[in-house]
C-alpha cells in the first residue's frame, strides 16, 4: 500500500512532495524523505523540492497545532495519535522552551507531540509556526545536500 503511494507521490512530482511532506509532517506515519530521495534521482530541481517539502511538512505540523489547540485530551489521542503519557512528555518539553522547541518538529515521532503540545498550550501560532518552519527547512536542506555529495 506504502509503496503504492510513494510511487503515486513521486510520479506527481513537486506536487507529490508536498503531499508526502504534509502528511509526514501531520500525525500520519508516512517518510516524505523517500519521496524527495526518489524525485531527486529523478532529476527534481532541489530547490523547488526543497519548497515543497518545508512547505507541506509546516502545514502538516500546524494541522497538529490545530488538533492540540483544541484542548481536548481525547480528540489529541484519537485523532492525532497521541498517547496522554506522551502529551504530558511533550507538554514538558514544550513549557520549557516554550515556541522554541517547534525547532524540534522534524524529530520523527517527536515532532508530532511538540507540534500538538504548542497547539495544547496555546503558544504563539507566529512564534511557532517560525519555529517550526525554520526546522523542517534545515531539516530538508541537510537531506538534499547529503544527497548532492554522494
Amino acid at each position: 500500500m506504502m509503496e503504492g503511494l510513494t510511487g503515486f507521490l513521486i510520479e506527481n512530482g513537486n506536487w507529490g512532495m508536498f503531499v508526502a511532506a504534509f502528511l509526514g509532517g501531520s500525525v500520519v506515519p508516512f517518510a516524505s524523505e523517500v519521496v524527495l530521495l526518489g524525485l531527486l534521482a529523478a532529476g527534481g530541481n532541489p530547490t523547488l523540492l526543497l519548497l515543497c517539502a518545508t512547505a507541506g511538512n509546516t502545514l502538516g505540523g500546524l494541522l497538529n497545532y490545530v488538533i492540540g489547540s483544541l484542548g481536548n485530551e481525547q480528540w489529541i489521542s484519537r485523532f492525532a495519535h497521541v498517547s496522554p503519557e506522551r502529551l504530558q512528555e511533550g507538554l514538558r518539553k514544550v513549557r520549557k522552551y516554550g515556541s522554541w522547541a517547534g525547532l524540534l518538529a522534524w524529530v520523527p515521532f517527536l515532532g508530532s507531540i511538540i507540534t500538538v503540545s504548542l497547539g495544547y498550550l496555546r503558544c504563539r501560532l507566529l512564534y511557532s509556526a517560525f519555529n517550526i518552519t525554520v526546522g523542517k527547512f534545515a531539516r530538508y536542506a541537510l537531506i538534499i545536500s547529503a544527497y548532492k555529495t554522494v
